[in-house]
């Protein structure tokens, strides 16, 4: 057989691999023969630190409870295919039993030469392409992960109990219901976790009597998601913090059950592929930059590769916050007047939303805790201090090619930096003063600060300091006149294929697919997520919480859903496009250079959201809103 090197540069993601890097695998690399019917991986295998391609041959990957010769494969792995990243990412056990069908020969590489291979754009596009396609033996040949979500995937209730149950109690919950974990009930829509590494721990390597409360060895805040999330993005976030459960949640805050990475390892990839940590692994900010400058060639390499929209668009956003993460890591070195426990970064816009777009600025905002100390300096006050970091984590982004918002929505101005309570008292002025003080030119107005704020998801520090959310989750009791004044902004953007602006402009070419299409289905489905207490959350989860709300009709919601989807696939496509022209991409498109197919979707979508205000409108004149 030929050279190692070049039988690995034959397949992804070794193909775009430097000679330097194929000569050091293949100087590391291990060819095993088997004979037919042989275990190469079992599914108690612990501390698998490598990856395997197959040479010659073929592997079957079984479930464990169905290993007959008989047995109908989860995946079939050909020459130049690989397995194993499931338990090389995670650091569990393999999960699966890999067996050969034929006598076989099996190249094993080391996991210290492999991870450095997927931070590159191929293998991170490799890595997405296999939490893309559904497993045929677990979904059916039709269904692909990109439209499978954690709600989906949730196999039972959680076990919820309160702070003051006992660990004995806890734990016998748990073995009398095969959980691994239970989620303790903390008010206000919170929970605490415990799960059986915290039993070893925390409870018996500490010598910790089992009548103490489950609340005092818990961790808490857990993470959580909402049940609308993609399986494949979660599975990236767990990694990249480094979980093993996450609770999921309904859009009002009900717990759906939890998620253990190993069932998201299971469904996520029909090549028994996982998805690891994503980029802003850097250890320096030229690495960062360097690393950050392949994402456009990441977002191609996805929707070439047939990666649904919605996925590509949520994996983008997952990487852009890796990156924040990353570039507010090293600029904030090792200051520990920087605590996590006291500041939170929040991301605003599509990126919050998880609907990043290769074109998508990053706005930001901060939050911190009053209790935070002036900087011990002496020479600034904690505002400035902080508004200096944010300053320098945007110059940052910004050579990374991750612009700052155009608009000034970005955590180094006093607008968007504000400590947790004087969120929390703006947001209550924005409810009570939706278009801000009139004659004061520098009063926020409520409406564009709430759509921003209400958007805002944390990437890093102290979720709690998040405070607007909580204020508007009561919006549609406490401030109804506000809501009101809300849907009447949402209907004022109206859908349309020429503006009046674009006529007197002689832009009849043209058509802003963003500002005229995209934008008042968000602000819709912003406005209907409010109308019924959720707040932070994609357009999708948003427009299926308010079907029924007494303003939008399920057929609605689903016309909506279904152009709001066709409508960002015809955007990804056309930024796309300009990426590979050597262009900057944009939302503007010239109706000229869409096809005759495009041009009738494009149409159509348009008219379907039209329709829908206009419906929503009418219902809405009825109680005194109109636009």
């Amino acid at each position: 057989m030929d050279d190692t090197a070049d039988f690995l540069a034959r397949y992804p993601p070794f193909r775009t691999a430097t000679p330097g890097e194929l000569d050091a695998l293949s100087s590391e690399a291990r060819s095993v023969e088997y004979a037919t019917g042989a275990t190469i991986l079992d599914v108690d295998m612990r501390d698998v630190d490598s990856v395997w391609v197959v040479r010659r041959g073929r592997v079957v990957i079984l479930q464990p409870d169905d290993t007959a010769l008989t047995a109908l494969p989860v995946d079939t792995v050909d020459v130049g295919g690989v397995f194993g990243f499931s338990a090389m990412l995670s650091g569990s056990t393999f999960g699966f039993v890999a067996r050969t069908t034929e006598p076989s020969v099996v190249i094993q590489l080391p996991g210290a030469l492999m991870r450095p291979l997927f931070s590159e754009p191929a293998g991170l596009a490799f890595l997405a392409e296999a939490v893309t396609t559904a497993n045929a033996a677990v979904a059916g040949p039709t269904d692909r992960t990109t439209r499978r979500t954690v709600g989906d995937l949730v196999s039972g209730p959680a076990i919820v109990v309160d702070a003051a149950t006992t660990v004995r109690d806890a734990v016998r919950d748990m073995t009398e219901r095969g959980a691994s974990c239970v989620l303790v009930q903390l008010g206000r829509g919170r929970y605490g976790i415990f799960t059986d590494r915290d039993l070893r721990i925390r409870v018996v390597a500490a010598d910790i009597g089992v009548d103490t409360p489950i609340g005092a060895v818990m961790t808490a805040p857990a993470e959580t998601v909402t049940a609308d999330r993609l399986a494949a993005t979660v599975l990236v976030d767990m990694l990249d913090r480094g979980l093993r459960h996450m609770p999921v949640l309904s859009g009002r805050g009900e717990v759906v059950g939890v998620i253990e990475d190993s069932e998201l390892h299971a469904a996520s990839t029909r090549r028994s592929f996982v998805l690891r940590r994503s980029v802003a692994l850097a250890a320096t900010t030229s690495e960062l930059i360097d690393a950050a400058q392949r994402i456009p060639g990441l977002a191609i390499d996805l929707f070439r590769g047939g990666t649904e929209p919605t996925a590509v668009s949520a994996i983008l956003s997952v990487v852009m916050d890796s990156v924040v993460r990353r570039a507010l890591e090293l600029e904030r070195g090792a200051d520990p007047e920087v605590p996590r426990s006291d500041v939170a970064w929040l991301t605003l816009g599509s990126v919050a939303r998880r609907e990043a777009m290769p074109s998508s600025d990053v706005d930001s905002a901060l939050s911190w805790s009053d209790l935070l100390p002036d900087p011990s300096d002496g020479g600034r006050t904690r505002d400035t201090a902080l508004m200096d970091l944010a300053a320098r984590v945007h110059l940052t982004l910004a050579a990374c090619g991750l612009p700052a918002d155009s608009n000034g929505a970005v955590a180094s101005s006093p607008r968007f930096a504000r400590s947790a309570t004087q969120w929390r008292s703006a947001a209550g002025h924005w409810l009570s003063n939706p278009f801000g003080d009139r004659g004061n030119p520098s009063s926020d107005s409520g409406l564009i600060m709430s759509s921003l704020l209400v958007d805002g998801r944390v990437v890093w520090g102290n979720r709690e300091l998040h405070t607007v959310p909580d204020v508007y989750r009561t919006m549609a009791t406490d401030h109804p006149d506000a809501l009101r004044l809300q849907l009447r902004d949402a209907l004022a953007g109206r859908a349309r294929l020429r503006s009046l602006r674009d006529v007197l402009a002689r832009r009849g070419g043209t058509f802003d697919l963003k500002a005229h299409a995209i934008t008042p289905i968000v602000n819709l489905a912003r406005w209907g997520g409010l109308s019924v207490g959720l707040a932070s959350a994609s357009t999708p989860a948003r427009l299926a919480a308010a079907s029924g709300n007494g303003f939008l009709a399920d057929r609605d919601v689903d016309i909506l859903t279904e152009v709001f989807s066709l409508l960002q696939r015809l955007r990804l496509g056309h930024q796309i496009e300009q990426l590979e022209g050597g262009l900057p991409p944009g939302d503007v498109l010239v109706m000229g250079d869409l096809s005759a197919i495009e041009r009738s979707v494009l149409g159509d979508g348009v008219r379907e959201i039209a329709a829908v205000q206009r419906r929503v409108g009418y219902l809405a004149s009825n109680v005194g809103v109109r636009p």
